[in-house]
């Protein structure tokens, strides 16, 4: 121990030192960055292309398809997957791993060119897969004129925010867009003898601006430039039209205006498009609350300026809000939980100074955890909260393990100087060991594949900081500080026992005495655990708790291939659901392709009549009956995993009415298996389509070719930009189209084609047969793909996973299609391997510190033992309570194991170590137990208290964290119970003298069992 004595005569060393990590941890508080969740980038992309109301068969072929073809030419694309539905192509891609950044580019360069490429398109977006988002506070401007409203979002809250630091840049959806909308009259057109193409190539040769040349030999060498940019609608009314009688102005054969544009939106607030959302990004050098902040001032500004009338400005979302709340609630628990050690050390030591000492030492290995956290660049977010919340319930014990061994020394008579050095040395090993066992347990967790390891990775990372931060702590601060400051209060008189005291080294003295009393109560211990298992059923289970902040946010699956109408009659109908549940103020849908993403705020303060968790429920209800009439898969909170189907099937092949055929067949022998239920499939809704068939001997007849024809044909539905005209300061788009629209079949067929000899109607060389093609066609890697997805029931996954494979294997396909297996039947059963590989590595590690520890490798089993029976705690806390078992009580379970097994660790080692001084296995158990039963108890109700205002508390953070905290604590308290019982009674049973004793003599130290030592406070 010569770096213990180091420490304690270099106390100005260690003060220093100590002086600097505060300064140093104070400063990174206020520099450590403040956001949701970890800014993490995948390896993987989406893009999301618009097309209006083009047919999902001609989204395919002049988007999609291309499309794929060309990113399948990547080096380092490693999966394609594509839905192709009306007016919306959607691919997903993989990369290979650790080339997302890299490979976005290209995709992203890629699909931006399609938009000048592809007629049709009206827009394009991508991204890369990753936990940061462009926007993370939201607004609403609403109720009101949409003219208004556009013009106080483009000129008065767009440049104010944008003018703040703070702030990125400001995205607007919704607002009124206009076009100069030139609507060709044919009749006109066809007496000037115009062709639709001369026309629109004269538009786009007028509205220039090129640089032509430069004249070199003359002073500054000026540039010769062109200019014929129109600046008004008159400019674009007075553009002159070449015809063979001379020219003629545009406003002769078409008519002219600054219309609206359609909206395009893809929000509705309260089932209405009738209002622009706001979205506000912000400045990578600020936290999102700095942003919010900043946001929320200059909204209040321009309300004082009275800018907002005629119209409401409605604050969404603002994800500051719930950074916020997670920070204050580490913050409280990390006061609270100092306040419950120092009352906990005066309960047992009444000792001020010691309680100084602990006093001290909470906040260094608090600010040294953050100095770290801040030099590896992580942030302040839900990751590390939750890492730091379980670290944080375990910085003091090693603390009070030390102090309280020092302590303990100096009450048997050591000096100051000795009792430091041997009460720090009597317990450094079992504190290492603690530490090391709760490290490895997270250590295999970034062995999981996929991009959900990188949140454990980072969740290991801080768990391990705040330990080792804490035990540094404890081995410097608490030795140099207890050898100057710590003194014993003079007894006045030896004191007895107390009955606590007393009553435990009976019990423990009764069950070692035979083999049998000990196997009886690891028995009892057992029979315990397999009856609480009963119990399990009735918890409430979830993934995760639900927030209780007022607001819900939803996921509606819809069912494949809907049309734009479909989807807005379903919003109508969502919304009319929701507007009928008390509580609820404001919904918006937000149209994600096949999935409808719903935020719902409810009343809050003096308003609220229900509380949110029956809001929540009558919400889920209503809209989950709306599946008996409406086009609704499944409807589940966007905090919950799965929601899918567990079996899906994919059919490979070209042609659609072949994939139809084998996807029927299929299904009617898949829904023959037992246990399947509720099979569909992806094309189950289809759309009619009219295939042209030409009449070649007509066409021919007449001196037409077929590319006349089709040029005809496209343009009947012409509608395209053909430049750009600034109005206002503003970009707006020229847009030619027929002043009639073409938009039934007898409108096509009685157009009339111009010939030499005069006019045929089209129908004269075509035809048109109606045809079904599907509203959603999917791709993976370029080829099509039917999927069929089905339910299951009475039967578990394993069981319907071997059928399926058996009738795959079983079933006729013709040449070029294949059926294979894909969804949760694969997923699940990847994932269960590597949770178990995980667990079973994790174990072992644990065992190998042990085994190190002890240097035994019985004794790792024995303390490993009380890891079930921990679990008995568990399960009646939350039957009691029925608080939820879900993520976060299952992040109080590893926590707990950790805390078991550092009391069980400081158990076994002091038993080990008195059966080397001498002890028989009987006496070693006894004494050790009155030895380590105060800093256990100590350390179990610093935790426990410290986790007490979370489990009673209510709201926001207490909901979200008392199923964690009631898991802790409830597992906690019979966890002690079972490490100061259990724990002597496994250790009896497997272990055996080295020595052996004559009968008379054992019968003589039973009667003197009690060990003579200065008694401790408890009881």
């Amino acid at each position: 121990m010569k770096a213990i004595m180091f420490i304690v005569k270099r106390k100005i060393l260690v003060g220093l030192m100590t002086v600097l990590i505060i300064l140093l941890g104070c400063y990174s508080v206020f520099k450590l960055d403040k956001e949701l969740l970890p800014n993490i980038k995948m390896d993987g992309a989406y893009v999301e292309i618009s097309a209006g109301e083009m047919a999902a068969v001609e989204i395919e072929r002049t988007i999609t398809t291309p499309l794929e073809q060309k990113l399948k030419g990547l080096n380092g694309v490693e999966e394609i997957q594509s839905t192709s539905s009306i007016g919306r192509s959607t691919l997903l891609i993989n990369f290979k791993r650790g080339k997302g950044d890299e490979m976005y580019k290209e995709v992203e360069s890629i699909s931006n060119s399609l938009k000048g490429s592809v007629s049709g398109i009206t827009e394009v977006h991508s991204g890369q897969y990753g936990t940061s988002q462009n926007y993370e506070f939201f607004m609403d401007i609403s109720n009101g004129n949409m003219e208004e409203m556009t013009d106080f979002a483009k000129n008065v809250l767009e440049p104010r925010l944008e003018a703040l630091k703070e702030v990125r840049d400001v995205a607007l959806v919704g607002t009124v867009e206009r076009e100069v909308s030139i609507e060709f009259n044919r009749e006109k057109m066809a007496k000037h003898s115009l062709d639709v193409t001369q026309v629109i190539g004269a538009l786009q040769n007028v509205n220039t601006e090129a640089t032509l040349g430069e004249l070199n030999n003359d002073k500054d060498s000026p540039s010769i430039r062109w200019n014929t940019k129109l600046e008004n609608v008159n400019d674009v009314k007075n553009i002159k039209i070449p015809t063979s009688n001379g020219n003629i102005l545009l406003n002769d054969i078409a008519k002219v205006s600054v219309q609206p544009l359609e909206n395009s939106s893809y929000v509705w607030k309260n089932g209405s498009k009738d209002f622009i959302l706001v979205q506000v990004g912000r400045s990578s050098e600020v936290t999102q609350i700095d942003m919010a902040d900043a946001v929320r001032a200059e909204i209040e500004n321009i309300r004082k300026e009275n800018l907002i009338h005629g119209f409401e400005l409605n604050e969404m979302v603002a994800q500051a809000d719930y950074v916020k709340d997670s920070i204050d609630g580490v913050t409280d628990n990390i006061l609270v939980g100092g306040i419950i050690a120092v009352a906990v050390l005066l309960l047992f030591l009444r000792n001020l100074r010691a309680t100084f000492i602990i006093g001290i030492s909470i906040p260094t290995s608090v600010l040294l955890t953050f100095l770290t956290i801040w030099l590896l660049d992580y942030s302040f977010n839900i990751i590390t909260l939750i890492g730091l919340g379980l670290g944080i319930g375990m910085m003091v014990d090693s603390s009070i393990v030390i102090l309280e061994s020092i302590y303990k020394k100096r009450e048997q008579g050591l000096s100051k100087f000795d009792a430091v050095i041997e009460g720090t040395k009597e317990v450094s090993s079992a504190v290492i060991a603690s530490m090391l066992t709760t490290i490895v347990v997270f250590l295999p967790i970034g062995l999981v594949q996929g991009e959900m390891a990188q949140f454990m990775v980072i969740l290991s990372t801080v768990v391990a900081i705040t330990l080792i931060a804490s035990v540094i702590v404890a081995f410097t601060i608490i030795p140099a500080l207890s050898e100057k400051l710590l003194k014993l209060r003079q007894p006045k008189k030896r004191r007895k026992e107390g009955p606590l005291l007393r009553s435990y080294n009976g019990v423990v003295a009764w069950t070692i005495r035979k083999k049998r009393r000990s196997l009886a109560i690891i028995t009892a211990f057992i029979l315990m655990f397999v009856g609480s298992l009963f119990l399990v059923n009735k918890i409430p289970t979830n993934i995760m708790p639900d927030m209780l902040n007022r607001y819900s946010e939803l996921m509606i699956t819809l069912e494949p291939g809907l049309s734009n109408k479909d989807k807005e009659e379903i919003v109508h109908k969502i919304n009319d659901k929701l507007q009928s549940i008390e509580d609820v103020e404001t919904n918006y849908v937000m149209d994600n392709g096949g999935m409808f993403y719903t935020i719902i705020n409810m009343t809050k303060g003096d308003d609220i009549v229900l509380p949110q968790k029956e809001v929540n429920e009558q919400i889920m209800s209503s809209l989950r009956d709306l599946r008996e009439t409406s086009p609704i898969d499944h409807v589940q909170s966007a905090m919950d995993e799965g929601g899918g189907s567990p079996v899906q099937v994919n059919i490979k092949g070209e042609s659609f009415e072949q994939l139809q055929q084998i996807s029927n067949d299929f299904m009617n022998e898949l829904e023959s298996i037992e246990g399947i239920v509720d099979s569909k499939s992806s094309m189950k809704r289809t759309s009619q389509a009219q295939v042209i068939q030409l009449k070649e001997k007509e066409i021919e007849k007449a001196g037409l070719s077929p590319i006349q024809i089709k040029q005809f044909i496209e343009q009947a539905f012409l509608q395209m930009p053909v430049g750009e005209i600034t109005l206002e300061d503003e970009n707006i788009p020229l847009n030619v189209k027929w002043d009639e629209k073409t938009s039934k079949k007898s409108d096509l067929l009685d157009l009339k084609i111009p010939l030499p000899n005069g006019e045929k109607k089209l129908s004269s060389f075509i035809d048109l047969k109606t045809i079904e093609t599907p509203n959603e066609i999917r791709h993976t890697d370029g080829d099509r793909f039917l999927s069929i997805n089905a339910d299951i029931e009475g039967k578990d996954l394993g069981t319907i996973n071997r059928d399926v494979q058996k009738l795959i294997k079983d079933f006729n396909t013709p040449d070029g299609y294949t059926i294979t297996v894909a969804g949760d039947l694969e997923e699940q059963q990847a994932l269960m391997k590597d949770l178990l590989f995980v667990f079973a590595i994790a174990l072992f590690l644990v065992y190998l510190v042990m085994a190190v520890q002890f240097n035994h490798l019985g004794h790792p089993l024995i303390v490993m033992s009380v890891i079930p029976m921990t679990i008995v705690g568990v399960i009646l806390g939350l039957f009691f309570t029925q608080m939820e078992l879900n993520l976060m009580s299952g992040i109080g379970i590893v926590m707990l194991i950790g805390i078991v097994l550092n009391n069980a660790i400081l158990l076994i080692d002091r038993t080990n170590q008195l059966r080397k001084d001498g002890y028989s296995i009987e006496e070693a158990l006894v004494a050790a137990g009155k030895d380590r039963i105060r800093p256990i108890f100590m350390t179990t109700l610093t935790t426990a208290g410290g986790m007490l205002p979370l489990a009673l508390a209510s709201g926001t953070s207490g909901n979200y964290q008392a199923p964690m905290a009631t898991a802790i604590i409830c597992g906690l308290m019979f966890a002690t119970f079972i490490t100061l019982l259990l724990v002597p009674a496994t250790y009896r049973l497997f272990s055996f003298s080295r020595v052996s004793v004559e009968r008379v003599k054992v019968k003589e130290k039973r009667k003197k069992l009690k060990v003579s030592v200065t008694p401790d406070n408890v009881g």
